[in-house]
């Protein structure tokens, strides 16, 4: 017989304003239950998790939580105030009888001593500390809101791990899929107001999602279609029988007032940069550069050409020196050593992850006008601010906001907003995708696949890299760097290990073997492919394609929002190949990247 749940949130409803934010939630948190929330940002799941730990109170609904079940919330922006240290805000979360070397354990896991001042610590410091508050205790439930949120890679695949050995509960919020997709069995999406479940992990979701919006749609034409019929006979129709016809025309009321009271879809993000003229064809050439603070080293002898419309991403852990690398390759900060020449008719637009060009006092508009008018010009045309606004889900009355009240993801979309409303060719982006919602990292990469000019981003999600970039600059520590093909799948496939490995077994000698990379400053000596190498390089077009087919016909089938509560046995089937194939494509064509730059590099 299956355990109780620990915690039930039933028919939940909260409104703030006029409108409502949740308006019929479910929640239901089992003994070892592995489940994400998904939904837009601005939709309530933060509130939502608020509700679940206790911490507010809906206008409707129940929470019930089993007696003596513990629980541990993680705030996107935890409060520090009236602690010394940062192990005195850890223990400070524990409960008698926890042992309290765990704290120190999380803490110098997650590269920090616990003698911490917390008030001055960084945003990623900040989120290492609040981390091991809730991990601490081992509680029977984990409410995780954004834990990734400033995370460098090693600490992110780090609490991957800790979190899949861990026997609480877990719920769920991030914007990181492959994070999600490791972590989750089941998904709860909160969509206007209302809750749906499926008993599955995220990576089957969007499917699931944009099947239901379809078959949505479907019934909105529908709806249009018989609302229309009915105004056609109200015109044209016979008029006996009065009392059928009042009956009729009051359906026909009904029809409409379903219609208007329907709550649609909140509005997609419509991303379009304003492009400069177009860049010369080297856009930064770095030769032999290097960059020392007295005994460290964060470069050491980097050679690196990035030419137009490269893609450029960055990636390693946090002191690593992305920051100064890139300040290094855009001229803004000089070298020790060696030269950095930029290329001619460059316009830079720099996104910086600490939101400094935010002033909490300045309004929406004036973000995007610098308090000139209510104009902004986008791509040579002037746009009104609010029609603007519009593309990146703020509504008219956000316009006079202060910056001081939006949320961590509104920012970031206002600062989104700001940087491609500037004309640039080239794009420099620190860690955009912090609080973005799923949709809008979409429409992100379908942007920045569009834009024409040149990119180098700085990023700690995997899956956003091998989505926009063509190839990642790596730290290999002591201030070297590396250059690999690919995104950063492709780089762990080469490289043999992430980055969290790297960092892990710095004691390993530099001189063990390493796959075929491809170097910022030279290119290492690799074998010519034998017989059977080659043979695979020519099968495996083949097999990309049978794979590519499969997943097509295998997401086709899901696609149907009926099939789970029809036949869920097919469904999970037909899940699990899915996860399945495209694990073995993704392995397809990594061999296939391999074997192409051996054989490029031999000249074969």
């Amino acid at each position: 017989m299956a355990a109780p749940p620990l915690l039930t949130l039933q028919d939940v409803a909260l409104t703030f304003g006029g409108t409502p934010l949740i308006e019929r939630a479910e929640l239901t948190i089992s003994p070892g239950e592995r489940t994400c929330l998904v939904g837009r940002n601005g939709s309530g799941k933060s509130t939502l998790m608020r509700i679940a730990a206790g911490l507010a109170e809906p206008d409707r609904g129940v929470r019930f939580m089993q007696p003596g079940t513990t629980i541990r919330y993680l705030a996107q922006e935890p409060d520090f105030s009236g602690f010394e240290t940062a192990l005195a805000f850890v223990e400070a979360g524990m409960a008698p009888g926890n042992e309290h070397h765990r704290a120190r354990y999380l803490l110098e896991s997650l590269g920090l001593s616990g003698a911490e001042d917390p008030s001055r610590l960084s945003g990623g410091e900040g989120r290492r500390v609040a981390l091991a508050q809730a991990l601490a205790p081992e509680p029977d439930i984990l409410l995780l809101d954004e834990p990734t949120n400033h995370l460098d890679l090693p600490a992110i695949e780090w609490l991957e791990g800790e979190l899949q050995g861990t026997r609480a509960a877990l719920v769920l919020i991030s914007h990181d899929r492959r994070f999600l997709s490791a972590l989750s069995r089941s998904t709860v999406w909160l969509d206007r107001g209302v809750t749906r479940r499926i008993e599955q992990g995220f990576s089957t979701f969007e499917a699931w999602r944009d099947a239901y919006f379809e078959e949505e749609e479907r019934d909105r034409h529908k709806l249009d279609r018989k609302i229309a019929a009915e105004e056609d006979w109200l015109r044209y129709g016979v008029t006996a029988r009065r009392k059928r016809n009042v009956r009729r025309l009051g359906n026909l009321h009904d029809l409409r007032k379903q219609r208007r009271e329907e709550r649609r879809p909140i509005g997609t993000v419509s991303m379009a940069s304003s492009e400069a003229e177009a860049s010369g064809s080297l856009v930064i050439e770095a030769r032999g550069i290097s960059k020392a603070y007295g005994e460290r080293r964060i470069v050491d002898g980097l050679s690196l050409r990035v030419m137009r419309g490269d893609r450029l991403g960055i990636v390693g852990a946090n002191g690593a020196g992305k920051t100064t690398l890139v300040n290094l390759l855009t001229g803004t900060l000089a070298p020790d050593a060696g030269t950095v020449q930029l290329g001619t008719n460059l316009r830079m637009m720099l996104l910086d992850q600490a939101r400094a060009v935010l002033e909490p006092g300045q309004t929406v508009t004036e973000v995007l006008t610098g308090g000139r008018g209510d104009t902004v010009t986008v791509g040579g045309q002037n746009r009104h601010v609010i029609g603007y606004l519009k593309d990146f889900l703020f509504t008219p009355e956000q316009a006079r906001t202060p910056v001081s009240v939006l949320s961590g993801g509104e920012r970031n979309r206002l600062l989104i907003a700001r940087a491609l409303a500037q004309p640039a060719n080239l794009l420099v982006l620190d860690e955009p995708t912090n609080d973005l919602d799923l949709e809008t990292l979409d429409l992100l990469q379908e942007m920045l696949g569009d834009y024409a000019g040149t990119l180098i981003l700085v990023s700690h999600d995997r899956d956003f890299l091998d989505r926009v970039v063509g190839s990642v600059l790596v730290s290999e520590g002591k201030g070297r760097w590396i250059e690999y093909a690919g995104g950063y799948t492709d780089m762990v496939a080469q490289r043999g290990e992430g980055v969290q490995a790297r960092a892990a077994n710095r004691g390993r000698s530099e001189a063990r073997e390493k796959p075929p990379v491809i170097e910022a400053s030279a290119s290492p000596t690799r074998a010519r492919l034998g017989f059977k190498e080659q043979h695979e390089l020519k099968t495996l077009p083949a097999r990309i394609e049978k794979l590519e087919g499969a997943i097509a016909q295998l997401r086709a089938i899901l696609a149907d929002p009926g099939l789970y509560a029809r036949d869920p046995a097919r469904f999970e089937k037909a899940s699990a190949t899915l996860v399945e194939a495209e694990t073995g494509l993704a392995a397809a064509e990594d061999r296939w990247l391999a074997l192409e730059m051996l054989r490029g590099a031999q000249g074969q």
